[in-house]
């Protein structure tokens, strides 16, 4: 089924309903990122890879980190996920798949330690400061954004705009499947978070308990 059909099946109650579960919605964050932008930089959170092929939900988000730098809304992304519940390495593994579909190398970065969604934000706004960014914006798919509005609002001195992927928007990129060769983003001797963190710890880490917070310096 291609991405077109996926995303329309997925999110059609919110189409009927006008995207009320959303607020502000994602088309609003996109005209107010379309005001404020260009961003220095899009923080992609990861999506477990199964060795094989990208699942929806990578695709959709690569795709639209591609677009909003296509786009001129943003000029870099970085990445962010580890090998979290497979041995690749999500970060690595998006990367491979943005520069297929064309965008630059040089303005992709990663960072291939996050866990959760939280530690993703954390440990990508860390990396976005020590390379002087600081118009900094999240963009992921709407239901993520939303979870994470909250999170990124509280803990950051630098503000972070939301640019969640607008669903009619999306759906009108022709579908794409580029094929990559994931072995550069595989580990060795790997072992899934089900077996290193409980379900209490993995839990803490999902609403950024497990974080070790830096003071920031102006």
């Amino acid at each position: 089924m291609s991405l077109k059909k996926i995303i329309f099946l997925l999110f059609i109650p919110l189409l009927i309903g006008g995207c009320t579960f959303f607020r502000p919605s994602p088309a609003k964050l996109y005209k107010r990122a379309l005001k404020n932008g260009p961003y220095e930089v899009i923080i992609v959170p990861g999506v477990p890879f199964d060795g094989k092929t990208w699942s929806t939900a990578m695709k959709g988000r690569v795709i639209w980190a591609d677009y909003l730098i296509k786009q001129g809304i943003a000029k870099n992304v970085i990445f962010s996920g580890g090998a979290v519940y497979s041995p690749y390495v999500e970060a690595k593994v998006m990367a491979l798949y943005a520069e297929a579909l064309g965008t630059p190398k040089d303005h992709i970065f990663i960072e291939d330690k996050a866990e959760h969604s939280t530690e993703n934000i954390y440990n990508s706004y860390q990396l976005a400061r020590k390379m002087g960014f600081k118009k900094i914006a999240v963009a992921s798919d709407p239901f993520q954004s939303n979870l994470l509005m909250g999170f990124t609002k509280r803990r950051f001195r630098l503000p972070i705009a939301h640019i969640p992927y607008v669903i009619p928007i999306l759906s009108t990129i022709d579908d794409v499947d580029p094929k990559i060769i994931p072995d550069s983003a595989k580990v060795e001797n790997f072992k899934s978070i089900l077996e290193t963190q409980s379900k209490w710890h993995r839990f803490r880490g999902t609403r950024g308990k497990n974080i070790k917070f830096i003071k920031e310096k102006d």
